[in-house]
């Protein structure tokens, strides 16, 4: 069997273990459980598609949030029925033709990624006619003018009321096969020419130019992808929590995101994956840090936000000592897994 062929095989008898967990947890899992699973891959599908234009193309991008409200808001407003957006409109009444429209779920979701893509593209030309701080700062200026509009915008988003009681359409199927589809896209992407291209561009822009390499052509195509992916991501977010509002995507959500692709390992998918399923799972475990502690002789009150500055330190301890962060530019793969298992068993 050659080497091609084993890894395909790998790789469907991993879907197929993926299939059977999430199975399992489907029909003999509590509803918590199955609330962090659905976390888990939402927060992947984010931090891979983030993880492409921020570790793969160099670019401190920080506006990844105001895609996300876009697909969230995009998706609850085309699955809610007539009737519920008039119950929840009702300082001002939602636009026609919003008002009238309702589509399936797959639908929603599509339309919240193409219309992240389209403000993507929109704001693409002034973005990338500056690098650096500056990049930066007219994406988190995007990210906050979003974040004002939703909440002045009265007639369309329902303004700070947000929208509430949307239909529980996130089950286990759609946030899972939308993560490992997200993953199998930007990996194929990242191992073309394509990816070739943004590496060379992250590495030297002026040298990847001279080299032929059209260095907007291929920053958008990344920009463009990664806003799809935020977008569907909202969509499945917005459905997983039922409500949604502007204080629901403030720069924090970006500041999540942006720890978990530095400790995953800028420039890597495996990392992306491993740190979002980590910052999943550790979010809800570190919840005992916000709440009433009870040593005896004392008793420490509950801090809200605790959390958060239990991961910052995590971030800054990273930064310290493992400036790569967990995988580094490396990515796990059947080659290397196989070489470790031939290397144990000459050991």
């Amino acid at each position: 069997m050659n080497r091609s062929t084993r890894n395909i095989l790998c790789n469907i008898l991993l879907l197929a273990v993926l299939t059977v967990i999430l199975f399992l947890f489907e029909k003999y899992g509590s509803e918590y459980q199955i609330r962090i699973l659905n976390n888990m891959a939402i927060f992947i599908t984010l931090a891979v598609s983030y993880n492409l234009v921020n570790g793969y193309c160099g670019i401190l991008h920080l506006g990844p949030n105001a895609f996300i409200t876009i697909g969230a808001y995009t998706s609850a407003l085309l699955t809610m029925s007539p009737a519920e957006k008039q119950m929840s409109f009702i300082i001002e009444p939602l636009i026609w033709p919003l008002s009238v429209i309702q589509v399936p779920f797959a639908v929603s979701l599509m339309a919240g990624g193409i219309t992240a893509t389209v403000f993507a593209f929109l704001i693409s030309f002034p973005v990338f006619r500056v690098r650096g701080d500056y990049l930066a700062i007219v994406t988190l200026g995007f990210g906050e003018v979003i974040r004002v509009l939703c909440n002045a915008m009265q007639s369309l988003t329902n303004g700070p009321l947000g929208l509430k009681g949307l239909t529980p359409y996130t089950t286990l199927w759609w946030s899972w096969g939308v993560a490992v589809f997200t993953v199998v896209v930007i990996t194929q992407l990242v191992n073309s020419s394509y990816g070739r291209a943004m590496k060379a561009i992250r590495e030297d822009e002026t040298a990847a130019k001279a080299m032929g390499v059209d260095p907007f052509r291929h920053l958008l195509l990344a920009f463009l992808i990664s806003a799809f992916f935020s977008g569907v991501a909202g969509g499945l977010l917005a459905h997983l929590i039922t409500t949604i509002s502007p204080t629901l995507f403030t720069f924090f959500l970006t500041f999540n995101l942006l720890i978990i692709i530095v400790v995953g390992g800028l420039g890597s998918t495996s990392g992306a994956v491993i740190a979002a399923a980590l910052f999943a799972w550790g979010g809800e475990a570190l919840r005992v840090v916000e709440s009433p502690m009870n040593f005896g002789l004392f008793t420490i009150p509950g801090i809200p936000g605790m959390r958060m500055v239990l991961f910052s330190i995590i971030l800054m301890v990273v930064i310290l000592f493992a400036r790569r962060g967990i995988m580094g530019r490396s990515e796990l793969s059947w080659d290397r897994f196989f070489a470790a298992l031939r290397l144990q068993s000459k050991v």
